[in-house]
């Protein structure tokens, strides 16, 4: 969503660093640029308006103007205002603890993702150790409680639709429901409409008074563009909601209204969706988002899934790896954890520079590849797997028989095996104590405990 934003801001740095020194025209230079970056970005005249006067302000500083540096300076203080006006710090979720079951409203208009939004925010739940129920307040979009049905049965998680008549009465009755179910979560899934209106708004406020809910929290459509602003202002007149839930931050559009809701309304972006898939509802990051939209990565975000998607099988494994030696069956593993951290996409854009990387070379980067090697392995004896060193000529061209592929390309992933079972076997000599450097192996130990992957190398 951010890719012209980031360009435009990368470029403008990148003008500055190739200066050296910096003047206070420069300075005047790239805010005027930057100014008009967050214009086209759709982002509130108001909001670009203090952002741009709070940079200029730091980055006039003889501290900045007359250091070595001045340009990683006006970076660092760029970074630091964007990290600001996207909320500072992260803002968790806040659920009672002396009451069972805790209630979550969503509310919307109609089209921003609420439904999927409370499907997705369940299934988040779900996996943290709760039990939510899933109530289907919307009682006038046609099909709206079959669709949260639907999702429902998808994650496992139950719905409670009532009479599918009276809003009031469904999400009043899902509390009971929840008790005798022995749910610790209600989430309340309510109508939205394609504008603002009394009946909608009088319909949330009755709802909000008779569930009292723990957190509402606002769901809204990344790309709506400015008018983010004027509807979440309404809503938090008038319900007074906590957070925002920002979907579709996957999607083309500008983005200027995901950094303008904040800084306009006051209420923190909570969580962001970016996919269709249940789990693609992540816990929002300020610091974060403003290192991807300056081009910085997020590289903190892939060590978590990483961490998320390793068990003590996976460690077992690493251990295994460093006795042992890497084979075609560690790789395979390799592949498949790469699938569940999102693919080849989802991490490179999280690499600094990934983003534009990926821009240039098209716009995204497929999975294809690890299809192919995994059919290429898949095609492997065990033996095979074990003891690649074995794969002689006439193996080599059963294997590509086998997975539809050409000797070339089983000679590639050959070779690619070859250089990462190198990579292991330094790994291993330093585990066992080898090698002429200690800080070389404090490096490495220090690498593969933050990675986060218990002890295994990425590919």
């Amino acid at each position: 969503m951010f890719d012209s934003l980031s360009d435009r801001l990368q470029n403008t740095f990148e003008k500055l660093r190739g200066k050296g020194r910096l003047t206070e025209d420069d300075i005047n230079s790239a805010m005027r640029e930057i100014r008009m970056a967050l214009l086209e970005a759709d982002v509130n005249y108001r909001v670009v308006k203090n952002f741009v006067a709070q940079c200029k302000e730091k980055c006039m500083t003889a501290e900045v103007l007359e250091s070595l540096t001045p340009a990683q300076n006006v970076v660092r203080i760029v970074l630091d205002q964007l990290t600001q006006l996207l909320g500072s710090t992260e803002s968790k979720l806040v659920l009672a603890q002396n009451r069972t079951p805790n209630v979550i409203m969503l509310v919307g208009l109609q089209g921003s993702g609420k439904t999927t939004a409370a499907a997705k925010l369940a299934f988040l739940l779900k996996k943290q150790g709760h039990s939510p129920l899933l109530a289907a307040c919307d009682v006038h979009r046609p099909a709206a409680a079959d669709q949260l049905e639907t999702l429902g049965k998808e994650i496992g998680v139950p719905v409670y639709r009532g009479d599918g008549k009276d809003a009031v009465k469904v999400a009043s009755e899902s509390i009971k429901a929840a008790v005798d179910g022995l749910r610790d979560i209600v989430i309340v899934d309510t109508a939205g409409r394609l504008q603002i209106d009394e009946q909608m708004m009088q319909e949330a406020v009755d709802i909000k008074n008779a569930v009292k809910p723990d957190q509402i929290l606002m769901v809204v459509d990344a790309m709506t563009g400015q008018d983010i602003v004027n509807v979440a202002s309404e809503f938090a007149e008038r319900v007074d909601f906590d957070g925002v839930i920002m979907s579709k931050l996957d999607g083309d559009a500008r983005g200027g209204g995901a950094l303008s809701v904040r800084e306009v309304t006051g209420k923190p972006i909570k969580f962001v969706s970016m996919g269709e898939k249940p789990d693609s509802l992540e816990v929002f990051h300020p610091d974060r988002m403003a290192k991807r939209i300056l081009g910085m990565g997020d590289v903190v975000s892939i060590i978590e899934q990483a961490q998320q998607v390793t068990d003590e099988k996976d460690i077992e494994s690493a251990a295994r790896m460093l006795r042992e030696g890497f084979t075609m069956d560690d790789m395979l593993q390799q592949m498949q954890q790469i699938r569940k951290m999102g693919g080849l996409q989802k991490i490179l854009a999280a690499l600094p520079g990934g983003e534009r990387a990926l821009k240039q070379a098209g716009g995204s980067v497929s999975d294809d590849q690890i299809t192919r090697i995994e059919a290429m392995i898949r095609s492997m004896t065990k033996e095979e797997r074990q003891r690649p060193k074995t794969i002689n000529g006439q193996r080599r061209k059963r294997i590509a028989r086998g997975s539809g592929r050409s000797v070339q390309e089983v000679n590639q992933l050959l070779k690619q095996w070859s250089e990462m079972d190198k990579m292991m076997g330094k790994m291993r000599s330093m585990a066992n104590g080898g090698g002429n450097s200690k800080k070389a192996r404090r490096q490495m130990t220090s690498m593969m405990r933050n990675m986060g992957m218990g002890g295994k190398m990425p590919f």
